[in-house]
């Protein structure tokens, strides 16, 4: 698959969005599992031409982590246009709009998944940052507002008419937020369009490597996207690759191989955040590590309020001292789909 000039090769993976999720540190840890394609966290673009710290920062790329595109999301028009201008100044591979995200104090305000109550508006940024930005631009969006105005057919045809270079669907409506399941038929409507030629990329409860090879093989889509499936489990990218080349499902990670990734993990939130945040903001993470493991609450208590770099790597080798002898629960090897 390709997007503009940015080659992702056959069956693409790609990091999804998420806010206090997606950091530099995190999408290094992906990227190193086999991610094709990260995003940024969210980049308000109200907070970018204000100057604000905060956004400015998740400007910030690193060559191990490209391809990479910056992801803005916003309902002022002028705002996102001079917003475009400024991240594109970062030199990002893409750049992402953001007319999904359907919390409250986003979507409530008419950004993120706000913007499909308000579609004239939402094409007329999607035209004016197409205008002005210097690398290909790109939608992330969901299948409407709720079960009564469905428009992604439509839409996808009017993206695509403006000049978006790839589009993602979230196979949900704001109104069910991360409730039900994900509609994939309705992705694979889209993706079956004659009309539509740019690469269309589904979201939504992919969270086995089963689940991803029926996504290619299904609904055919050019690429998936992956988001709370990840916490905790950055392999998950591999996982998914050697299934897809193999058909064998590899075994779950050891405790091990767990710690040394958590370890690994901490390491690169202390580079890129300093000791306060860097500790801070790897705590969602760290639980979800060592899911499943017993009698696990007063370590995971431990580990998520200890706020010393060394003491925290000290309980991480505790975990694996302590629980040297769990087993993962095992995987069963099973046909592969592409044979």
């Amino acid at each position: 698959m390709q997007i503009g000039a940015v080659d992702l090769g056959a069956y693409p993976l790609l990091l999804a969005p998420m806010e206090d999720v997606t950091d530099q540190s995190f999408r290094l840890l992906c990227k190193r599992f086999g991610a094709d394609l990260v995003y940024t966290e969210f980049v308000n673009s109200d907070g970018l031409i204000r100057g604000a710290a905060s956004s400015i920062a998740k400007l910030n790329l690193l060559h191990a982590e490209r391809p990479a595109a910056i992801q803005l999301y916003g309902q002022h028009l002028d705002a996102m246009v001079e917003a475009t201008r400024m991240a594109c100044e970062a030199h990002p591979d893409l750049i992402d709009l953001n007319f999904g995200c359907p919390v409250k104090k986003i979507a409530g305000r008419g950004a993120g998944a706000g913007m499909l109550r308000d579609i004239p508006l939402l094409l007329a940024i999607t035209r004016d940052v197409i205008r002005v930005s210097t690398c290909p631009v790109t939608v992330k969006t969901r299948l409407g507002w709720d079960a009564d105005s469905i428009c992604i057919d439509t839409l996808a045809e009017q993206l695509q008419d403006l000049g978006v270079a790839a589009l993602t669907i979230h196979g949900r409506t704001r109104a069910q937020m991360f409730t039900g399941s994900a509609d994939w038929e309705a992705i694979a409507r889209v993706k079956a369009n004659p009309r539509l030629h740019i690469p269309i990329i589904g979201n939504g409860d992919i969270t086995t490597a089963e689940g991803a090879a029926e996504a290619f093989s299904k609904y055919g889509v050019d690429a998936i996207m992956i988001g709370r499936a990840t916490y905790g489990r950055p392999w998950i990218f591999r996982d998914i690759k050697h299934y897809l080349a193999t058909g064998v499902l590899l075994p779950n990670p050891s405790i091990e191989e767990r710690v040394a990734i958590a370890r690994e993990h901490l390491q690169l939130s202390l580079q890129v955040k300093g000791v306060v945040r860097g500790i801070f903001e790897l705590r969602r993470h760290l639980g979800c590590y060592f899911k499943g493991l017993p009698d696990f609450k007063p370590m995971r208590l431990s580990l998520l309020t200890e706020k010393d770099p060394a003491k925290l790597d000290e309980l991480l080798r505790e975990v694996a001292r302590r629980y040297k002898d769990w087993q993962p629960s095992p995987r069963e090897e099973l046909n592969n789909p592409w044979s």
